[in-house]
């Protein structure tokens, strides 16, 4: 099955970014420890539209911004329908697997950590998911984010199977 990716431009679009970590790192040289962060941010508009990005400084500030720019860059479209998604999505990006299910409405977002940031952002509001495996929060982010470019709405199975959705509904 090939999915095909949903780019976004940034412009005219309201961006809300979320942090999901950060992490200090250390390298060793002769002279001693330089210690630096890397910062994993998703950024998105709540109605459909996500990105993530990874930012490398020497501080959290530049790091957090660097992310912000990175994710601004990676803009994707997501399916939305009636604040969850279409159908279930099974998806794993190196050790992390993770779970996505369709809610009812008033369920809320059941999802942990790096899951939820990425839920939230997109605009999700009930979804029931579960990570398994791995708890890396890089693998975990571009895990879900890889599940939701799977997620295709009726439109688009229609559109692939070459009927129009006035055909489905109508008989």
């Amino acid at each position: 099955m090939s999915t095909s990716i949903r780019k976004v431009k940034t412009s005219d679009l309201e961006l809300k970014d979320k942090l999901v970590s950060i992490q200090r790192v250390t390298k060793v040289t002769k002279g001693g420890r330089n210690f630096g962060f890397t910062a994993i941010v998703v950024v998105g508009n709540e109605d459909g539209i996500v990105g993530y990005g990874l930012g490398k400084a020497k501080e959290v500030t530049t790091a957090i911004a660097k992310g912000v720019e990175a994710a601004k860059k990676n803009l994707v479209k997501v399916p939305i329908y009636k604040g969850t998604i279409p159908h279930e999505q099974v998806c794993k990006f190196g050790g992390a697997h993770v779970f996505l299910k369709p809610a009812s409405h008033g369920t809320g977002v059941k999802a942990g950590g790096a899951m939820r940031a990425v839920l939230e952002s997109v605009g999700v509001t009930d979804v029931l998911a579960k990570s398994k495996g791995s708890s890396n929060p890089h693998n975990l982010v571009k895990a879900t984010i890889n599940a939701l470019l799977q997620l295709r709405d009726a439109r688009a199975v229609a559109e692939q199977r070459g009927i129009t959705l006035d055909k489905v509904f109508n008989g």
